[in-house]
């Protein structure tokens, strides 16, 4: 993790890199929030706890390490490499998708302009979200979502509520779809990815920061619903991905998707398969029987953990695949089934 670590110090000053710098943590850190004149917290896997001044972790907030205001601007002048003013277009979003893929949440003063946020003043809080790839996550997933005869992909929707590793399953699966599974006698296709909130790919200035396959094309910050359309127009994916679906225009560039031949990989918030069920969005998706497999994920030790895979029709699903030990070579120049 030293690595990780030093990668993510180099967006804080002095000050506060002498705080964490010293933690034993890193492998569990998920988010580090700063606000101005109020205790330094870390999201952990295990939960939320306090920094000291000494780097230790506690549990009572008067022993904190207390972010300064000027701390909380240095930051965000290390995010933008000093230079705000090119990075206002994402800061109306509440958000900058940093090198390593990274993600600085911002709270301030909006300032809004025709029922829209133009952009962010008087910023006072920051979320840094710790990225992390993780690799296989989805390896569970692929005997039920890559058929064998003939090789194809069902259309899937990873379903759970927040902090389960929707967006850490979906990356690793758009991996594997595109770089090909020999473990799974499945070549690698063809995948377009409408990556609204940057999260999968975190494109950094158009460079995915995280290894989304080698056939993969990627529409960063653009909305689901025009992106799905205009990749299918432009490269003829054969599977389109997208996080976090659920307004009713995504339910129309779906459609187009499926009467263009098109594959749909997504994902969605919600803890049941009934929960779904009652929201207009995915009533629509179940009378159109577009879905082939559920995956229901919930939080465990690792991103991603597996609560229950079922079909169209809300039943346990079989595999459509059997893993062959043997075959564990990786596709052409990138990485296969572990």
């Amino acid at each position: 993790m030293g690595n990780k670590r030093d990668e993510v110090l180099a967006f804080f000053p002095p000050s506060l890199r002498a705080v964490l710098a010293p933690l034993t943590v890193w492998d569990e850190i998920e988010e580090i929030r700063l606000k101005a004149e109020r205790p330094l917290l870390l999201r952990l896997l295990r939960g939320d706890s306090f920094v000291s001044a000494q780097g230790l972790l506690t549990k009572q907030e008067d022993h904190a390490y207390r972010v300064s205001a000027a701390e909380i601007a240095k930051v965000l002048n290390l995010a933008c490499g000093a230079s705000l003013y090119a990075f206002a277009d994402e800061m109306r979003n509440g958000f900058l998708t940093l090198e390593g893929g990274h993600r600085l949440g911002l709270t301030g003063r909006a300032v809004v302009e025709g029922g829209s946020v133009r952009t962010l003043r008087h910023i006072a809080g920051l979320n840094f979200r710790v990225a992390r790839e993780v690799r296989g996550s989805a390896d569970p997933l692929l005997p039920f979502v890559l058929a064998e005869r003939p090789p194809r992909v069902l259309h899937t929707l990873i379903v759970s509520p927040p902090r389960c590793g929707k967006t850490t399953v979906l990356r690793d699966l758009i991996r594997q779809i595109s770089d090909g599974v020999p473990a799974l006698s499945f070549p690698g296709v063809t995948v377009a990815l409408v990556d609204e909130r940057s999260e999968v790919a975190a494109c950094h200035r158009g460079v995915p920061q995280f290894d989304v396959g080698v056939r993969t094309d990627v529409l960063d910050a653009c909305p689901k619903a025009e992106g799905i359309r205009l990749l299918i127009r432009a490269f003829g994916p054969e599977v389109v991905a997208a996080d976090e679906i659920g307004r009713a225009a995504d339910a129309r560039a779906i459609e187009d998707a499926l009467n263009a031949g098109v594959k749909v990989v997504a994902t969605a918030h919600a803890a049941s398969l009934e929960e779904l069920r009652r929201r207009p969005f995915f009533r629509h998706l179940f009378a159109l029987g577009v879905v082939e497999r559920f995956i229901f994920l919930r939080r465990g030790a690792k991103p991603g953990e597996v609560s229950a895979v079922l079909d169209g029709a809300g039943q346990p699903a079989p595999a459509v695949n059997v893993v062959r030990p043997a075959a564990t070579a990786s596709a052409p120049g990138k990485h296969g089934y572990r």
